[in-house]
């Protein structure tokens, strides 16, 4: 089985997902192609960082993952294909991966240096689908680039421990679909710091002093139905690990959202502040 994913910041109104599609299946037609998304802003990094780190570890190992933002080759971003927790991932060397990264070391990494190979006209799309199929194929990664060691690192979204470790400052890094805010705060570093110590959530003026399990453990009080807390805010760790901040029940196009009715917007600062 050869899976091939697909995240991209191309929408769906054009014609270049199919075209993306099309191309992979003219490569290698036994290739099942899966779409993570296409909706993400354009070349926004911390975004497609979260969508493929939230979702890569569902496929199974040896699955490819070819990442469609911001990939235009230029004197300053190199094209990369890595190997990192038994996956495989192609994209362009502007930080995604080095967030990606961060705390797990990838067990190879190679500059993709077969761009002389392909058509003079050949779009930066096409060479991550040659790769993309190659690796399907059960490929090697030196067949197609030369070995790097480092990665070039973006580190303004990453979540930031107070030196007497009384605080972690993080950022909005992501809207869903129900306009709730994703943080960059995983769960992981919040139990590491928080120590059972009493907490207080801090964003644009406004606090929140429980982060619940799932959204309908806002309802506390038996005494009324669960359907009175629509529309209060409330802080949960998500599926994918991270510090979420919403409204329960939340309709971005008639309730409202985090993102509509707590006025939190991307790269806005979230901080947990910790009492000893």
């Amino acid at each position: 089985m050869s899976i091939i994913t697909l995240t991209t910041d191309y929408g769906l109104k054009d014609h270049f997902v199919g075209s993306l599609k099309g191309k992979l299946l003219s490569e290698y037609n036994q290739s099942i192609i899966i779409d993570i998304s296409h909706n993400i802003d354009p070349f926004n990094i911390s975004e497609a960082c979260y969508i493929i780190n939230a979702a890569y570890s569902n496929f199974p190992k040896g699955t490819v993952h070819l990442i469609g933002v911001d990939i235009e080759r230029n004197r300053e971003t190199q094209h990369l294909a890595i190997q990192w927790n038994d996956h495989y991932f192609i994209c362009a060397d502007n930080g995604i991966l080095s967030i990606l990264t961060h705390k797990i070391m990838p067990q190879k990494m190679v500059a993709i240096n077969i761009h002389d190979r392909l058509l003079p006209d050949a779009s930066d799309l096409d060479l991550f689908t040659k790769v993309a199929c190659h690796l399907a194929k059960g490929g090697l990664l030196n067949v197609i680039g030369k070995e790097i060691q480092e990665l070039k690192v973006v580190t303004e979204m990453q979540p930031i421990i107070s030196t007497d470790t009384n605080s972690i400052l993080g950022y909005v890094v992501y809207f869903d679909h129900f306009g709730n805010a994703v943080t960059n705060i995983s769960k992981k570093i919040f139990l590491e710091i928080a120590n059972n110590r009493p907490y207080e959530i801090k964003f644009r003026n406004k606090q929140i002093k429980t982060i619940f399990a799932k959204y309908s453990d806002i309802g506390i009080s038996e005494n009324y139905p669960i359907k009175n807390y629509e529309g209060q805010k409330l802080a949960i760790f998500n599926e994918a690990g991270y510090l979420e901040i919403a409204i329960f029940k939340s309709n971005p196009s008639q309730i409202g959202s985090a993102n509509s009715l707590l006025g939190l917007k991307y790269r806005d600062s979230v901080s947990i502040e910790f009492k000893n």
